[in-house]
């Protein structure tokens, strides 16, 4: 259980922890989409980079497939195995297989668990509020800092549709 809200103490410093500490949240989404994790990073005050430790069970995936244009997201996976999806190329990977997902790389990525047993990985990227993240197969353009979705269309000039 969970004996102090943060790793943050009555000074402001942030002490060591060990990850037991840090309380589990869960994801779901119908029967495709789930997984567990704890925010290591913000249990610690930080503020720049995010740090989740998480479990995806078999048979679900963690998120749609999605690429930002501002935030780099780093995976490490620690045990299990589970498939890796960049666009159309699927990678399986388990224990120590480590994968770049960098900022403005248009190529979408999500995780699947394709095995019976539970995977649990790292996940490490940069905080960017003005962050837009882009899901091609729903055709959804999502703007973090407006908290707003949008459907993405063909790209417009300019001038079009301002009168002369």
């Amino acid at each position: 259980m969970n004996t102090r809200p943060s790793a943050v103490n009555a000074q402001g410093i942030a002490e060591p922890f060990h990850i037991d500490e840090v309380p589990w949240e869960e994801f779901g989404h119908g029967v495709r989409f789930g997984m567990k994790y704890q925010v290591l990073s913000a249990f610690a005050g930080a503020t720049q980079i995010t740090v989740c430790n998480e479990i995806l069970p078999p048979g679900n995936q963690a998120n749609q497939a999605h690429y930002h244009l501002l935030e780099e997201e780093h995976l490490l996976v620690l045990e299990g195995h589970m498939t890796v999806q960049l666009g159309a190329a699927k990678h399986e990977v388990g224990p120590g297989s480590y994968v770049c997902f960098p900022a403005g790389q248009r190529v979408p990525h999500s995780l699947f668990n394709h095995t019976d047993l539970p995977c649990r990985y790292l996940i490490l990227g940069n905080v960017q509020q003005h962050d837009v993240m882009v899901y091609p197969d729903t055709a959804r353009v999502h703007v973090k800092l407006t908290q707003e979705s949008y459907r993405l269309a063909p790209t417009l000039t300019y001038w079009e549709g301002v009168p002369e």
